[in-house]
């Protein structure tokens, strides 16, 4: 199972919130770039990137940080938020950065979606954010009626790169992953799914990876150090 350092952006800052609550954010760095440098020197081989700016506004707010990340920290990395044109896609490629995460335009239009997943196979993930089971739009301000493994399963023949799944009510919250969800949504499709939300221990990830996902996401758990990334990696599998 892979293990992904989250790094998310707002005001040029690495910050976190909690349950996608932009009034409940906590600052864990003023420079997101020494941020990813961290992760890397102490064994992170890929990093997960969210512009959270851009994913309230509808447009990338934070490509200077995201620019300076991927040429500075060398591994690969995904990023989501705020990405709702195809000239957003080829740009953030171009920059360097190996996946482009899609969520709101998936549900909003997805023959958009098939087309660009076909354009850029293997280089698109979708973003499916719910809460209680819905998925959310426009940076989580938004609740539609669709299930998450009804978005996931209409777009399960497309050659997408992974699924990041995200429960909101756990994102930010240290407890613990909706592993009963994750389970579910593994259960459902055949793509690589990427858990989020609520990982805060070992434990949850030796929990995850027996479902198993393809891949865990971790923020404030490790920010504050409740699991450190080698622990993580150990129990995921992952050789440091």
């Amino acid at each position: 199972m892979e293990i992904w350092p989250a790094i998310d952006l707002r005001g040029g800052q690495c910050v976190r919130l909690q349950q996608g609550d932009y009034l409940r954010e906590t600052v864990f760095g003023h420079d997101p770039v020494e941020v990813a440098k961290r992760w890397v020197s102490l064994g992170a081989k890929r990093l997960h990137l969210v512009d959270l700016d851009g994913a309230r506004d509808g447009r990338p707010a934070n490509l200077p940080s995201v620019t300076a990340i991927v040429r500075t920290a060398r591994v690969p990395c995904q990023l989501g938020g705020g990405i709702r044109n195809e000239e957003t896609i080829a740009e953030l490629l171009e920059l360097g950065v190996q996946r482009v995460i899609i969520g709101t335009l998936a549900i909003e239009e997805p023959d958009w979606f098939r087309q660009m997943c076909r354009k850029y196979p293997q280089r698109l993930v979708l973003g499916i954010d719910a809460r209680d089971g819905r998925v959310a739009t426009r940076g989580w301000l938004q609740t539609s009626s669709i299930s998450a493994v009804e978005l996931a399963r209409m777009f399960a023949s497309e050659p997408l790169a992974a699924v990041v799944y995200t429960d909101i009510s756990r994102d930010g919250m240290l407890a613990g992953p909706n592993v009963a969800a994750m389970a579910e949504m593994c259960a459902a499709i055949s793509l690589p799914v990427i858990a989020s939300g609520g990982v805060s221990s070992r434990e949850d990830i030796l929990r995850l990876s027996t479902i198993p996902v393809a891949g865990c996401i971790i923020g404030r758990a490790l920010y504050e150090g409740k699991v450190s990334l080698a622990e993580a990696m150990e129990a995921a599998g992952e050789s440091p």
